[in-house]
């Protein structure tokens, strides 16, 4: 990838995840799968491109520790998130206050605040606190899937 797209990438995974991302010096690679872009750093999968929109893969968030984008699921939720179930209103505890509608999001339990998956969000954040009932968030990315065990 050329030096100034790499950058303009990082900045755009910078934004979304509140904390630095790779550096000028990491060597950052894209490819194409079937369901979405692949961001590659170091021979990592550290994020993904879905819609157009770049964001971390769980392999990301734990290895930069993103301090945005987080909607927090209550630990009844952790079992159907990890097997790929969308988030619903009722299981969320908690949410970063600056997510709108159609954002890229990653989802963490709420005792431990660990990644369970990456989606995109249904609805804003002020809906997202409220409880309201039915899907709030669509997950695309979660623990177990083939995207998590290509890392293996």
């Amino acid at each position: 990838m050329r030096e100034k797209d790499a950058k303009n990438l990082s900045s755009v995974l910078e934004e979304a995840a509140g904390v630095p991302v790779f550096g000028d010096s990491d060597p950052v690679d894209t490819a194409e799968s079937t369901d979405y872009g692949l961001i590659f750093v170091g021979g990592e999968i550290i994020g993904l491109v879905f819609d157009e929109k770049p964001f971390l893969t769980i392999r990301g968030i734990l290895r930069y520790r993103p301090t945005k984008r987080y909607v927090t699921v209550d630990m009844g939720a952790v079992p159907f998130i990890s097997n790929g179930a969308d988030v619903m209103g009722p299981g969320i505890t908690d949410a970063d206050p600056e997510i709108r509608e159609g954002d890229m999001v990653w989802i963490r339990d709420a005792k431990n605040s660990a990644p369970l998956g990456v989606g995109v969000s249904l609805r804003p954040a002020s809906e997202l606190s409220a409880k309201v009932p039915g899907k709030a968030v669509r997950t695309i990315h979660y623990i177990g899937d083939k995207l998590w065990k290509s890392g293996e």
